[in-house]
């Protein structure tokens, strides 16, 4: 019986997710991705190239996964910041991959630019119709919209160690996620001065 190459890449892309979120770039280990996937690690350098590259794929992967699960609504920014806040619960080590691209390749490009170009283009466009707060720059706008959404995962400073496990309660969840979605209703809305 054939193999499924396809089976095989995407057990090795899983594996490499939690090898890369756990230890960066330079402190992952193909040994321990290759046997964590159960395949022979040859099959990561003729599936995806060098350990650079098999990064890049995982966070392209992990990215278009987060695009599906948290569609981009121009119309509800705060609902966005929400539904970004409640992905990155469910997956938190997204942000430690995600820290690590910018820490170890943070020239590298691919779909995060293009990504965000095109809703830069959707928040000027609303800014426009008057939707949206236009004291900001759009690209600025959505950055801070973003960065509500994702701070609490980054605000380790002083915290206990039952914190930086990030062992919440449902209500300090609840809680953290009403005022990321007030902030960012706050920093989007429109503002009287916008429409002089």
């Amino acid at each position: 019986m054939p193999r499924d190459s396809s089976a095989t890449k995407a057990r090795l892309l899983d594996a490499a997710f939690t090898e890369f979120a756990a230890y960066g770039i330079a402190g992952a280990r193909v040994d321990r991705i290759a046997e964590t996937a159960g395949a022979n690690k040859r099959l990561i350098y003729a599936y995806f190239g060098n350990k650079e590259q098999l990064f890049d794929e995982v966070l392209h992967r992990a990215l278009a996964a987060g695009a599906e699960s948290v569609p981009f609504d121009v119309d509800d920014l705060p609902g966005y910041a929400g539904a970004i806040f409640d992905h990155l619960v469910a997956r938190p080590e997204l942000m430690r991959l995600r820290l690590w691209k910018l820490l170890e390749r943070p020239s590298a490009t691919g779909l995060e630019p293009d990504a965000f170009r095109v809703k830069t283009a959707k928040v000027a466009t609303a800014q426009q119709r008057g939707d949206l707060a236009r004291g900001m720059e759009p690209a600025d706008l959505l950055t801070m919209v973003l960065a509500v959404a994702q701070a609490w995962f980054n605000a380790d400073e002083g915290a206990d160690e039952e914190e930086t496990g990030r062992t919440w309660s449902q209500q300090r969840l609840a809680a953290h996620r009403a005022a990321v979605v007030e902030a960012a209703r706050r920093i989007s809305e429109p503002h009287p001065a916008d429409s002089d």
